[in-house]
């Protein structure tokens, strides 16, 4: 028997009391403030009674919204009980940060980078919070900011200038 919607709001009621729920093809998303991350991630993973030992994936959503842009998602596994969950945290547009989950899975780095890469949110105490697929100079040549390819303000034929890009096939 999977691990049910209740056993994991039993668990996570003393850390972050009531939390957002949401059910979507019968996977349940919680929504909790990052300032409860470590301590949510720890308590699923390492709880009796939900086990979720194995982090999926991590990744984000550019929602294009003053608050609360963006959401960072963690997929979790329950292999001894059976059973996903998904864990959401939002975070403002301006300086996104939310602490890393390295300590708790190794696993964490890559896709902790990979998210860092690509929407420009940072992992406190991320061990090695650097780019993943951009070179580390990925700036626009304007404004010498970091752009990060997966927001939706980036320009959707790129940033002119700012890499060397394939030449066009000639036509037929």
């Amino acid at each position: 028997m999977a691990v049910d919607k209740d056993t994991i709001l039993n668990v996570l009621h003393p850390i972050c009391g009531e939390v957002q729920t949401i059910e979507h093809h019968g996977q349940l998303s919680i929504m909790i403030s990052p300032d409860h991350i470590l301590e949510v991630m720890e308590e699923l993973k390492t709880n009796p009674s939900t086990q979720f030992t194995f982090l999926v994936d991590i990744t984000a959503i550019d929602w294009y919204r003053k608050k609360d842009r963006y959401e960072v998602v963690y997929f979790l596994q329950s292999l001894p009980l059976g059973g996903r969950v998904r864990v959401k945290v939002a975070l403002p547009e301006r300086n996104p940060h939310v602490a890393s989950v390295c300590s708790l899975w190794e696993g964490a780095n890559w896709f902790e980078r990979e998210t860092y890469d690509m929407y420009g949110i940072h992992f406190d105490g991320h061990p090695d919070l650097r780019r993943f697929y951009m070179p580390e100079d990925f700036a626009d040549p304007e404004t010498n900011e970091p752009i990060y390819p997966l927001r939706k303000d980036f320009p959707l034929m790129g940033i002119p200038g700012s890499m060397p890009l394939p030449p066009m096939p000639e036509r037929l």
